[in-house]
């Protein structure tokens, strides 16, 4: 089957999903108004949500966002259980950075070092050596704020009723459809859906 017969044939027998809710801009990439959006339902302490944003991202990078065909939007998903009990410590932070606009800054820093903060619990060591002085005082300040803790809960409950029920998921959204991809997720396969959706 090609992968624009795919793309129809999914459009078909996935409802309709209401459209996506509210973001924080300052964990979004890329322009809001390009023709197809991207969130990514991720969580910081797991190894294939690292393995997206190393690989994948980068190219979805170069290939749509620059281009203006995808707005890529970072989601919060925390995971429970055991080698997650960091999880929502690292989203409070890296939310807390998107409002003085570094989010991508602690992101990146969280992943790179995901082997020793998800272990250790260092979590604000790792983000801290991404932020200046100035900065470091703001995310602590920020962190703390009620409403960076309902932030992370409302987007845990909206990829919930969305479908999500693992990390990375991605949803992909051209016009008033949305259509929900879990890992894995190979980059060839998420271009070849891409480019049908944007003919």
């Amino acid at each position: 089957m090609s992968m624009k017969l795919y793309a129809v044939a999914l459009a078909a027998v996935l409802p309709c999903l209401a459209a996506m809710p509210e973001v924080d801009k300052g964990k979004t990439l890329g322009s809001p108004s390009a023709p197809i959006t991207i969130e990514v339902f991720s969580d910081f302490t797991c190894p294939h949500c690292k393995l997206l944003h190393d690989q994948t991202v980068p190219l979805l990078m170069k290939d749509y966002v620059v281009q203006g065909k995808v707005y890529l939007v970072s989601r919060d998903f925390p995971l429970n259980g055991p080698g997650h009990q960091y999880s929502r410590e690292a989203f409070s932070y890296a939310d807390a950075a998107a409002r003085i606009g570094k989010y991508q800054a602690v992101a990146d820093a969280l992943y790179a070092n995901q082997a020793a903060w998800a272990i250790n619990g260092k979590v604000w060591d790792t983000v801290a050596a991404a932020l200046s002085p100035a900065d470091q005082k703001r995310v602590q300040t920020l962190a703390k704020d009620p409403g960076v803790a309902a932030e992370i809960q409302r987007e845990l409950e909206e990829g919930t009723a969305a479908g999500v029920n693992s990390t990375p998921t991605l949803i992909v959204s051209a016009g008033i459809r949305r259509y929900p991809l879990p890992a894995p997720i190979s980059y060839t396969f998420l271009r070849s859906l891409l480019d049908g959706l944007l003919k």
